[in-house]
């Protein structure tokens, strides 16, 4: 399995579309922060319109997808010339239908929704992505054609409205992100996306990471395998990922970590050995200071309900696995 396909299965990922916005010139629509481990997210079908979030303005195009990690409060305001107008909302059995308040010919439509993950493997995730996320998928080769079909399959679904419509426009937005995080075109207003770097040897050097986060992964190991120099391969590293060789090695060990806590009987001694780490009191200290709570403190509070008991531990410990 690839790692894009690992880290949306591991991170108990859920998708909710919640609004259809039709909305007519000069509106502005504001949306509310979202709460804790949920991201909003927003995909434009037609039209043009720009998402305000912070101090940071997106120029969004039809095929583009915003995602805002870190679910800060943000507006959405369609172009047009006089006083900027309020919305209304009606409902309908799977989506609300967001309308300009002065009825307003549509001049954008715009599906809007939220990404719910997990503690461990799933917060580690929001914090990997760049705050807002911004992808171009309509202008790539790799994400035109299946962008195209995505968006006629949720404006076609979100129009029938009939049984089984919530779980169907999940699906595709569960697909959606998949599509943003894979995309070669992804634009952001603060740092690269990690998940999509344009060099393919720093591409197959992170798949070696994701692959076997216990590894004892360094610079020159990971150097060697891109056949580029140390100073080389670190420089294009940055530029690719927004992040370091370090900082990506830890957040994947402690993602791996996070799962096996939450769904096996394998001690935090035997946890902290098998996700790369040589004492079990630099684990405890590392994965504090990432998610906010001790190893134990984490299984006491996520344990599955599906985990086995520490004596009959069903995982095996030499199993590849990350988010």
């Amino acid at each position: 399995m690839d790692g894009i396909s690992r880290m949306l299965r591991y991170t108990d990922l859920e998708a909710t579309l919640e609004l259809r916005c039709l909305l007519g010139k000069s509106t502005r629509m504001n949306v509310e922060r979202y709460g804790i481990r949920q991201a909003p997210f927003h995909v434009l079908l037609d039209g043009e319109c720009r998402v305000l979030v912070g101090d940071v303005e997106l120029q969004m195009k039809a095929g583009d997808a915003v995602v805002i990690p870190n679910g800060a409060a943000h507006r959405i305001i369609t172009p047009g010339s006089g006083p900027l107008t309020t919305t209304r909302e009606t409902n309908g059995r799977s989506l609300r239908i967001t309308h300009s308040s002065n009825d307003e010919k549509p001049v954008i439509d715009l599906f809007c929704g939220h990404f719910t993950v997990g503690p461990g493997a799933g917060s580690l995730l929001l914090d990997s992505l760049p705050q807002p996320l911004h992808a171009s998928l309509g202008d790539t080769e790799s994400g035109k054609g299946f962008l195209r079909s995505l968006a006629g399959l949720m404006r076609a679904e979100a129009e029938h409205d009939g049984p089984g419509s919530s779980v169907i426009l999940s699906a595709l937005s569960t697909a959606l992100l998949a599509l943003v995080l894979r995309s070669g075109a992804a634009t952001t207003a603060t740092a690269p996306l990690w998940t999509a770097p344009q060099d393919e040897d720093i591409a197959n050097a992170i798949a070696l990471v994701l692959d076997d986060p216990g590894q004892p992964w360094t610079i020159d190991r990971l150097a060697e395998a891109a056949m580029m120099s140390r100073a080389t391969f670190q420089r294009r590293f940055r530029r690719d990922t927004g992040t370091t060789v370090g900082e990506l090695v830890t957040r994947t060990r402690l993602a791996s970590a996070a799962r096996l806590l939450s769904s096996s009987g394998l001690t935090v001694s035997t946890i902290a050995s098998t996700v790369g780490y040589r004492s079990e009191s630099a684990f405890s200290r590392a994965f504090s200071a990432a998610l906010g709570a001790t190893p134990a403190k984490f299984r006491r509070e996520n344990r599955r309900a599906d985990s086995v008991s520490p004596s009959h531990p069903r995982t095996n410990v030499n199993q590849r696995q990350v988010f």
